[in-house]
Formats: structure tokens, sequence, C-alpha cells
């Protein structure tokens, strides 16, 4: 299968990303779509575990560093899904969210999940932009 070569994909380095098939982050023209992203930290190992705000703090770091690669910002989302083990818990990922987008205003969707591959998870974050 031949890639198309107007697609610009961007890497997490990941060691599931070859297995799984996937890009952290997809770029196709003016869109960026970033995939659903973990509160892992540079180590490998979960980022603060148990504390739903600043794991979500981490998760839009890496989306912001796959946006930057792809030659987009925080500044150029439009949509944010916000996936939770915990939807009670779902201000503490909001004041996080709002901390980074309360200038830009993306839409924005938070949705309980019944877990994710790693227990100590307790959000992740996809991430939609366009770029002019």
């Amino acid at each position: 299968m031949a890639l198309d070569r107007d697609i610009q994909r961007v890497s997490s380095g990941s060691p599931l990303e070859p297995e799984i098939g996937f890009s952290r982050a997809v770029r196709k023209g003016s869109h960026i779509a970033v995939a659903g992203t973990a509160p892992i930290g540079d180590d490998g190992g979960t980022v603060a575990p148990g504390d739903v705000h600043a794991q979500t703090l981490r998760c839009l770091d890496i989306a912001e560093r796959a946006l930057n690669e792809a030659g987009g910002s925080l500044g150029d989302v439009v949509r944010t899904r916000v996936m939770l083990t915990d939807i009670d818990r779902w201000r503490e990922a909001a004041r996080a969210h709002g901390e980074r987008f309360a200038a830009v205003r993306p839409v924005c969707t938070f949705v309980e999940v019944s877990r994710f591959i790693d227990p100590a998870w307790l959000v992740e974050v996809e991430v939609d932009a366009i770029v002019d």
C-alpha cells in the first residue's frame, strides 16, 4: 500500500505506534489530528498517578508537542475530546483544559470510558486543529 505523500505523520516514539499502525498526529493540508494522548512521562511511566489535573496537563503537553511538529499550535485547536475513567472528576480535567484553552475556546467534549490500556491512566485527550 502506497502512502499519501501529501500527509505528514508525526511520531511520539512510542513502541506501540508501529505495532498498532498509528501516528501520534497526522496533518493533511490545513487539518491536524492528534491521537488519544495518555499521561505518559519521558521515562515511559505514568505521570502523577491519581491526579486528574496533572495527568490532563501532561496529555495536553504531548498533544502540543505533536501539533508543533506538524506546524500547528494550541491556538489552532478547534476540537478537543477529554476521556475520563471517572466522569465525576471532570472538573479537574476541565481546570487543566481551561488553563491551556481559555483564550482559544475550542469545542470540547468530556466522556467517560470504562478504562484505558494502563489502569493508572485517568484521562486521555484527543485534539483536532486547523492551521492557516
